[in-house]
């Protein structure tokens, strides 16, 4: 196969390219004319390199590369003499990891001198050759044989300075198990420059077909190599995965299959390799959610088991765990789950037999895995480290620290911390808060409210693609959680949902539902509130009306073949209102609005009971404006599927609307791809997020409170601010703003966490402000902008825009008329917000005279023929053979 060279200069280019390089194995890095000692030690930690120190004279530095992660490293090939002198720099180095160049020209007697010297201390060679004119692949090939002959079974890499890179090169050459050092400037990831070898051809050329389409099995895994499903690949798509970092397949039916790019559960490559037998790939993923399969769980072969499954668990509790349980303590206290970890650790060195052991691993496990989920660290973070450690050649002795040096024991053998005048938490071994909302609530307010910064002129591409993402909240665990929620509902009906309401929400209801006409004493509201209700109604509806286009569109296609268009209200619809502790009138009114301006004939609103059992009089009220025929007095899972389904009491919708938490929005997935249920759902969902470009025009504290608008919803909220032009002196009073403006704020705890895991972008035009708005596709957009309506014509991809200072988001959000319910998660890109149309659905018809189907029904059975359709084709012909009879 190939190996990509790098030299020193060319990693200033940035990291990408070396990542991007690595996504088929390793790269040579060289250093012709840097010096080896600048690389940076990240480079290593985070690449899989071999160093080539040919040029080097200096073997001192071997063993420090080695240990900062180099993959091996290629050294000079010193005479007889100078191997004795640089042996002790070497010595005890592992073999495996050292290789030995060849120098170009070197006459064979040469070549075999240094096989003999270095047979034993590296694991194969470098070759170098000039491809002078008279030196063609053949010579070459012969050549690289007598070499591979000479050194055996070792690892042999060729080196051709001043030839052209080839397909058949590579392949030729492997077939005597020999890799080909390419330089990367010779490489390209474009599949149209061919001025270069493609990479995507060249990592292809070794692979074997034994299909009649050529396509190789490519086994899809996650970073712990969990197999998420099977899947094809040709040249082609392998091509595009490596040129676009993502997974992209060949679908046996609908060519290239760019995994993600409908349902939004998209791949970011890490790795390609070949299997043994060189006939199938496997891809390293990361795989967002939903997961892989189809069916929107994580893999095709069932749920993970194991530390990957307890991993994924953890993060899900992180966010849904309810109060007062178990895990929540741990992540809320963290001197319990410090002393769990420590109590776990000395039971297992207690144990003795290998049941006791395993299971007290399990346990130390699992409190380890909290604390790792408590500070965002994953699997993945934890197995790179191994990985590193596993690359250093050097050893420390590894005694322990002396509070834990068991030369002194309790009676019962356990360790004796030695007591040395050390704080608490010094002997306890207790460190600072590790996850948000893991202290006291001194050391939450201790956390600064400041957004990250970045300067676009200074970010990778790669940087830049990392910047589009957003928190992934929803896993596969959720899903499994909540398919015997649904499937619960849709067995008992209502005596489910009676009890998966006292169990998740505390309250046992004596009724699931309300019925229409609702109770006056069900909707008593202050004045004030009744008529700022009534207010945004007007609006709501004002806006939402005048998007129905009542008319039938009427099309005459050719002489008498009429085709039209017209709409109908979708019967029945659900609209799930998040609640319990909150009251969110206006969400129901942004729901419940366009459903009735649309003319649904059945309107069922679900939302969770406060406390006593009963429903916010905000929501009964504005339910009895649109005309809703049924409250469901529950939330959740077991909403949805009462809606999805039907019960006894609650009626079955055809399509259901509205936010959520996770557990709602798996729910609304499930119920979509169940086609027993037969209900649609209006979007996908995710955490609340919002970007503002400002210039210098804005408002300070305008841009700061319209980002913490967003920011108070929840600690996985997102907001950006792309500072367009901005002086430092600008940025730093919106910084300022932020903070004093977060600090004062009842939601001052949550801001604490979701403004730090949000930033500021800056950037020094407004072509550059839209480009990248456009493709982070953000739920709300805000333009603090001199003349800003004269920017709106550059927005491609967003939820709801707000355009000026004088349009907060909060607006759109409660009463100027748009809709609230928007596409979050990058889904702007192919998702409305919910709007009228959400709630009807448009039938066509044709009609065809006598004349127009003579004109057109030649057209027709042709193609019926073309498709080997005869009935249709029938169909057609014993009308035209009437028709054309009495012409005859």
């Amino acid at each position: 196969m190939i190996v990509p060279e790098l030299t020193f200069g060319e990693l200033g280019e940035g990291p990408s390219i070396l990542s991007r390089l690595n996504l088929i194995g390793d790269v040579l890095l060289s250093f012709p004319t840097g010096n080896v000692d600048e690389l940076p030690v990240a480079v290593l930690q985070t690449a899989s390199c071999i160093l080539d120190l040919s040029n080097e004279n200096d073997t001192r530095k071997v063993k420090q590369l080695l240990d900062d992660g180099a993959r091996r490293v290629i050294l000079p090939a010193f005479s007889a003499d100078e191997v004795e002198s640089c042996g002790s720099a070497i010595e005890g180095l592992p073999a495996e990891r050292l290789l030995v160049a060849i120098p170009a020209g070197a006459k064979e007697v040469r070549v075999s001198e240094i096989v003999e010297h270095w047979k034993t201390a590296t694991s194969g060679y470098l070759w170098e050759v000039d491809a002078t004119p008279d030196l063609d692949e053949t010579l070459i090939v012969e050549k690289a044989k007598q070499i591979r002959q000479s050194i055996g079974d070792g690892n042999l890499l060729v080196r051709v300075v001043g030839g052209r890179l080839s397909v058949s090169l590579i392949r030729r050459l492997h077939e005597f198990n020999i890799d080909l050092v390419a330089p990367a400037s010779g490489l390209s990831f474009d599949l149209g420059d061919s001025t270069k070898l493609n990479i995507g051809e060249a990592f292809a050329s070794v692979l074997i077909s034994d299909r009649s389409d050529g396509l190789f099995p490519t086994v899809v895994v996650d970073e712990q190599r969990v197999a998420l499903g099977l899947c094809y690949s040709s040249v082609e798509s392998i091509s595009h995965a490596l040129r676009t970092g993502q997974g992209v397949y060949q679908s046996r039916t609908r060519g290239l299959w760019y995994k993600g790019a409908s349902s939004g559960a998209t791949q970011k490559l890490l790795k390609i390799s070949y299997d043994c037998d060189e006939d199938a790939l496997q891809f390293i993923v990361k795989q967002t959610d939903p997961g892989f399969c189809h069916r929107n769980t994580r893999t095709c072969f069932g749920p993970d088991s194991g530390i990957s499954h307890l991993a994924a668990t953890l993060r899900s509790r992180k966010a849904t765990a309810p109060a007062g349980s178990y895990t929540r303590r741990l992540f809320d206290d963290r001197d319990l789950l410090h002393s769990k970890i420590m109590e776990e650790a000395e039971e297992l060195c207690n144990a003795k037999s290998a049941e006791d052991i395993a299971w007290e691993t399990a346990d130390l496990i699992y409190f380890a895995l909290v604390k790792c989920t408590a500070a965002g660290v994953s699997l993945a973070d934890v197995e790179a480290q191994l990985d590193r450690r596993a690359r250093k050649v050097s050893r420390r002795p590894g005694n322990a620290k002396p509070k834990w040096d068991m030369s002194g024991k309790a009676s019962n053998g356990s360790p004796v911390p030695k007591q040395t005048g050390a704080s608490h938490d010094e002997i306890n071994g207790l460190q600072e808060p590790i996850s948000p909302r893991n202290g006291t609530r001194a050391e939450d307010e201790k956390k600064e409210i400041k957004m990250k910064t970045y300067i676009i002129a200074e970010t990778t591409p790669e940087q830049r693609r990392n910047l589009l993402l957003r928190p992934i909240i929803k896993t596969e665990e959720i899903i499994a959680r909540v398919r015997p929620i649904m499937a619960d509902v849709r067995q008992r009906g209502d005596e489910a949902i009676f009890d998966l309401t006292e169990r998740f929400d505390g309250v046992k209801l004596s009724s699931t539902v309300l019925k229409a006409p609702f109770p006056s004493t069900a909707m008593l509201l202050p004045q004030n509130v009744r008529q700022a209700i009534d207010q945004a109604y007007e609006n709501i509806r004002r806006f939402h009306e005048a998007q129905l286009d009542r008319s039938v569109l009427r099309v005459e296609t050719m002489p008498g073949v009429v085709c039209t268009r017209f709409f109908r209200p979708i019967e029945r619809v659900g609209l799930y209102v998040p609640g319990g502790t909150a009251v969110l009138p206006s969400s129901t009114l942004m729901l419940g609005v366009p459903a009735k301006v649309a003319g649904c004939s059945e309107i069922v609103i679900a939302t969770p009971p406060r406390k006593d059992g009963s429903v916010a009089p905000e929501v009964i009220y504005v339910a009895h404006k649109i005309g809703a025929s049924t409250v469901v007095v529950a939330g959740g899972a077991q909403a949805v599927a009462a809606m999805a389904y039907g019960t006894a009491s609650v009626p079955k919708v055809d399509k259901i609307c509205g936010p959520g938490n996770q557990y709602v929005t798996a729910a609304k997935m499930i119920a979509q791809s169940d086609s027993s249920a037969m209900v649609s759902i209006d979007m996908p969902a995710g955490p609340s997020e919002l970007l503002v470009i400002a210039d210098s025009s804005c408002n300070p504290a305008y841009v700061a409170s319209d980002l913490l608008s967003q920011a108070e919803h929840g600690a996985d909220s997102q907001v950006v601010l792309i500072a367009v032009g901005l002086a430092d002196a600008d940025v730093a009073a919106i910084e300022r703003e932020v903070k004093t403006q977060g600090e004062a704020l009842p939601r001052a705890a949550i801001v604490r966490e979701s403004i730090p895991k949000s930033y500021i972008l800056r950037v020094d035009t407004m072509e550059q402000a839209m480009d990248f708005s456009n493709r982070y596709a953000p739920e709300h957009l805000i333009l603090h902008l001199e003349e800003a309506e004269n920017w709106v014509d550059q927005v491609q991809n967003a939820g709801s825009v707000f355009v000026g200072p004088y349009s907060p988001e909060s607006c759109g959000d409660y009463a100027s008329g748009t809709n609230h319910t928007l596409p979050t998660y990058g889904y702007a890109r192919m998702y409305s917000g919910v709007n009228t149309l959400t709630f009807v659905k448009h039938i066509t018809s044709q009609m065809l005279t006598r004349e127009g189907l003579d004109r057109l029904g030649d057209t027709v059975t042709t193609l019926a023929e073309v498709e080997g359709l005869e009935a249709h084709r029938n169909a057609v012909a014993i009308r035209l053979k009437d028709i054309r009879a009495g012409r005859e």
